[in-house]
């Protein structure tokens, strides 16, 4: 997939690497809202994650994971994944995080944007979903960016990387939604 800016390319060994210095380059500002950033501080850890993304891609299982890659540059950025919720709707919901250095700059929007239209065009999706942390005001911003709906806020649903007890904040697009805003 590609965007004006981007490539969205299935994750891959031989960004791996790269993938794991983004990560840790950017470890303070994303632990404070994704839990899976601890486990992969170390190189053998992510190329362990992203061989399970790569079969979970080629299985089209849990997880569709890309990296977001500068086309400019060819610099990885960040990561986009589409995951299945149920294959019989079908219904996804997208996730995401980003280099520190990318921030800023627009770049989850468009990766939301060409991961939105591929799940509704490709595989006939009826219903895709943002969550977030509540307290997740960027990622909030980026859902309300991109056109999602706000349908609540579940309390307690999560438990934060700190600990603390935090609430969940649910953002979705329907077909028809998708339909409506592409005329």
């Amino acid at each position: 997939m590609e965007t004006k800016r981007l490539k969205l390319i299935p994750a891959c060994l031989e960004r791996a690497e790269e993938a794991h210095q983004a990560v840790v380059r950017s470890q303070k500002t994303l632990e404070v809202y994704l839990p899976w950033v601890p486990h992969v501080l170390t190189l053998e850890a992510m190329i362990a994650g992203t061989e399970k993304a790569i079969a979970n891609f080629e299985n089209f299982e849990e997880e569709l994971r890309y990296y977001l890659i500068d086309k400019e540059s060819d610099r990885l950025l960040g990561a986009i994944g589409l995951m299945i919720h149920d294959q019989e709707i079908p219904a996804f919901e997208i996730g995401y995080w980003l280099d520190d250095r990318a921030v800023g700059y627009g770049y989850i929007s468009e990766a939301v944007a060409a991961i939105e239209n591929y799940a509704f065009e490709a595989l006939d999706a009826k219903r895709i979903a943002i969550l977030a942390d509540a307290n997740n005001r960027k990622s909030r911003a980026v859902a309300e960016r991109c056109g999602y709906e706000f349908e609540g806020e579940l309390r307690n649903a999560r438990r934060a990387p700190s600990g603390e007890l935090s609430n969940t904040v649910i953002y979705a697009k329907v077909r028809r939604d998708y339909h409506t805003h592409k005329e």
